[in-house]
């Protein structure tokens, strides 16, 4: 008989994205986060973070992506304790989130 064949990687990845969204957890962290995004239309995306005062201390992702759900690391063990705020700035979303690093 005929064996059904696997599906493949890729169709396996393949997840229709209907919304925009940007998250991190654990919240507040130490030493470091994990900042979930995804996005719903392909395009150029930029993730930054920066500290209370408005001042860039890190930019995460800086490139094209597919529309999907990706995770990225944000380290911070180099960086006091306090408030910071994480951007994303993608094709059709923009949105700005605080999070917290507790020493």
């Amino acid at each position: 008989g005929l064996i059904p064949e696997k599906p493949t990687d890729l169709e396996e990845k393949l997840t229709v994205v209907k919304e925009n969204s940007l998250d991190n957890f654990p919240n507040p962290f130490n030493p470091s986060t994990i900042i979930q995004y995804q996005i719903k239309e392909s395009g150029f995306v930029s993730i930054k973070v920066y500290d209370y005062l408005g001042r860039e201390v890190a930019v995460l992702i800086n490139k094209d992506q597919p529309s999907g759900i990706y995770l990225v690391t944000f380290d911070a063990s180099n960086l006091s304790s306090g408030v910071y705020l994480y951007t994303i700035d993608a094709k059709d979303f923009h949105k700005v989130k605080k999070m917290i690093l507790l020493r």
